[in-house]
């Protein structure tokens, strides 16, 4: 059975045309589905009744509600979605004053087992299709009022950057939802052979997690760094203009004792001298079995006023959704960990 939401135009084209369906039923299709955001076919009214059928017979729009919703004080939920059989992917609605963003996740699990992320530690379990990630987008209750979308949960995009892209196209063209690229954001520890890939085939924001600007401390948060350094990555990202529309970002989680004395601060000039960018430090989410602390906030804002008075925009990231356990990988690990008991 074919699910139709994921689906591209040119994807949707190829099965009209073998269900020999009218050309044009393409467009109607992709407009039934990320337009109208439709849960049946039988919903798609301007196809005649025998179209109708004929696609019920090979195919699904294949749309899941969420299967459990978490809500913190601050208005942040966290969404449980169901990515087959006792797997679980999370996606969090982080409603503000004037913006309301969706944090959306690309893999069960993660190959790149960093030490702070608690979805690292569940290790990986498979790739997320085009359906399964833009599902958490298409059947969010708060769909309508959404102005963002980050690809900062579950999963390493540039690991699984076929589909992304996919979901990407979908959310960019005009036969989609006819999003701007400003729009969206994708976060990555920085993958060699995809992250020149993302930035040609993508017009959309770019994130990279640094939170050490020295290799050595870099690998033992991040052992991705083995693979490709973060010197190597910024040499590769000083090749494209970042001075115009399209924003570069450094996420900069704030480690207690770790990475927060100013000798860090000064290293991070150092490394990211010249290019058009802006660093975000992160407070940490605490974690069961990681010994790593947040830094209290006056030694964030020192830090913030340290870059900010060298030349590096540098921003403090609010924290939220604490009281239901925001941060990736929480809540699926214990609903899947619960599953398996029963």
């Amino acid at each position: 059975m074919i699910t139709l939401l994921g689906l591209t135009l040119a994807e949707l084209q190829a099965l009209v045309k073998r269900l020999d369906m009218p050309s044009f039923a393409a467009k109607q299709l992709a407009d039934w589905l990320y337009r109208k955001r439709v849960g049946s076919i039988d919903e798609m009214t301007n196809l005649s009744l025998r179209h109708r059928q004929l696609l019920k017979e090979v195919s699904e729009v294949g749309g899941d509600a969420p299967v459990e919703a978490v809500r913190s004080v601050d208005g942040t939920v966290k969404y449980l979605y169901r990515a087959g059989e006792e797997a679980f992917v999370e996606a969090v609605y982080i409603p503000e004053e004037d913006r309301a963003t969706l944090c959306i996740s690309s893999q069960i699990g993660c190959r790149m087992n960093c030490k702070f992320c608690m979805t690292g530690q569940q290790g990986f379990s498979g790739q997320l299709t085009a359906n399964r990630i833009l599902n958490q987008i298409s059947s969010l209750p708060e769909h309508d009022t959404l102005t963002n979308v980050v690809f900062m949960g579950m999963g390493e995009p540039l690991d699984n950057l076929d589909e992304v892209l996919k979901v990407l196209e979908i959310m960019t063209a005009s036969y989609g939802y006819g999003w701007s690229p400003k729009r969206i954001t994708l976060s990555t520890v920085g993958l060699r052979k995809g992250l020149r890939r993302f930035i040609e085939e993508s017009e959309c924001h770019l994130a990279i997690s640094l939170h050490a600007p020295m290799p050595l401390l870099r690998r033992e948060l991040i052992p991705a760094e083995k693979a490709f350094s973060i010197t190597e990555m910024v040499d590769l990202l000083r090749e494209y203009d970042f001075k115009g529309q399209r924003r570069l970002s450094f996420e900069y989680i704030v480690f207690k004792g770790v990475n927060d004395s100013l000798p860090y601060a000064k290293e991070l000039l150092k490394l990211l001298r010249g290019i058009d960018c802006r660093i975000n430090l992160i407070r940490f989410h605490a974690i069961p079995h990681v010994s790593l602390e947040g830094a209290d906030m006056e030694t964030m804002i020192k830090l913030r006023d340290y870059l900010t008075s060298h030349g590096l925009f540098t921003t403090l990231r609010a924290s939220r959704g604490e009281d239901i356990y925001a941060a990736c990988g929480m809540l699926s690990t214990a609903k899947q960990e619960a599953t398996k008991e029963n």
